[in-house]
């Protein structure tokens, strides 16, 4: 079944989600298998190369909404430093060391279900800033937005918005309750409108069965994003899911790779969580299809050196 599901795939067929979901009954004799298939149509696709893209919290803690894994929430009792949008001048700092190091995407992350309009003018004179001061590829991370403050990050000079679906439309609601899986979905259409590039994607191992896991990688396809970050749930004391198990790797891998099947041309990225569920198995997400990755640090949590990262994707005969 998978050789035959593959072969459709590289010939320029896709995968259907009953397809999808047949094969995410692959047990673990044949998961070898399951990862060198996504591994062909990365190949095939996606090419030897991978993104490297990095971020800095640009405005921390005290979030209105109540996202069951966030340690930023205002409902949650974490230890997270709380600060305000940070000046000028740390931020453009951050950027010239991650493009010294390599990396060529650049972001902003704000806490909050939006930005209010004296951070948001502050933000644009940034961007502009890091544009004409650095030769990153710059990337903005807001919150909830509208065409308009598309159009205005556009012009200052981003290039993809990132803003996640989080999990699937059928799980949404025991993730979060105070803003929809709607407004998720017209702020990537409001970005994409502007003519920005989208990066979506979300966190597997809230709860959710594979089944919505797929859902998701289906709902992404059909928004076109081009770039698809996974993130796997890290557990954080004080948050209310702070008491989830963590899926085994081999389900993570397999996960990795189902996305890879569904979308064969995108860019998937590793993001927050890889360091602690996968642990020595890290280097297996790029053989199960992974082509990018966010390095260094996250926004309440410390990743792995960018040194360390260009080193395993080096070992693992890709080139950034």
């Amino acid at each position: 079944m998978i050789k035959s599901i593959v072969e459709k795939i590289l010939a320029g067929g896709s995968l259907s989600y009953e397809e999808a979901c047949r094969l995410a009954e692959t047990g673990e004799r044949d998961l070898p298998e399951l990862l060198a298939a996504a591994n062909r149509v990365r190949e095939k696709f996606a090419g030897n190369k991978v993104d490297l893209c990095a971020i800095i919290n640009a405005k921390s803690g005290n979030c209105s909404e109540d996202c069951k894994y966030c340690a930023q929430s205002a409902h949650h009792n974490c230890e997270v430093d709380v600060y305000d949008l940070l000046p000028l001048e740390e931020i453009l700092q951050r950027a010239k060391e991650v493009e010294r190091e390599g990396v060529r995407r650049f972001s902003l992350v704000t806490s909050g279900k939006g930005i209010n309009d004296r951070d948001f003018a502050k933000v644009i004179e940034i961007y502009k800033v890091l544009r004409r001061e650095t030769s990153l590829h710059l990337c903005a991370s807001l919150g909830i937005i509208d065409y308009d403050r598309a159009m205005a990050l556009k012009e200052a000079g981003v290039t993809m918005y990132h803003h996640n679906l989080e999990t699937a439309k059928s799980y949404f609601d025991k993730i979060c309750t105070t803003h929809t899986y709607e407004d998720r979905v017209s702020t990537i259409m409001a970005a994409k409108r502007a003519g920005l590039k989208v990066c979506s994607g979300g966190i597997i191992s809230m709860g959710e069965t594979m089944e919505q896991r797929i859902e998701m990688a289906f709902a992404l396809k059909e928004l076109d994003v081009a770039s698809v970050p996974i993130n796997i749930l890290n557990p954080i004391p004080g948050t209310a899911l702070a008491g989830v198990k963590v899926i085994p790797p081999m389900e993570i891998l397999k996960t990795i790779a189902l996305f890879r099947l569904i979308l064969p041309d995108k860019l998937i990225r590793f993001a927050g969580g890889r360091e602690q569920a996968l642990r020595d198995l890290q280097s297996l997400g790029y053989f199960a299809g992974i082509n990018a990755s966010l390095v260094g640090s996250y926004l309440t949590t410390k990743g792995r050196t960018i040194v360390d990262d260009k080193q395993l994707i080096a070992d693992m005969g890709l080139e950034i």
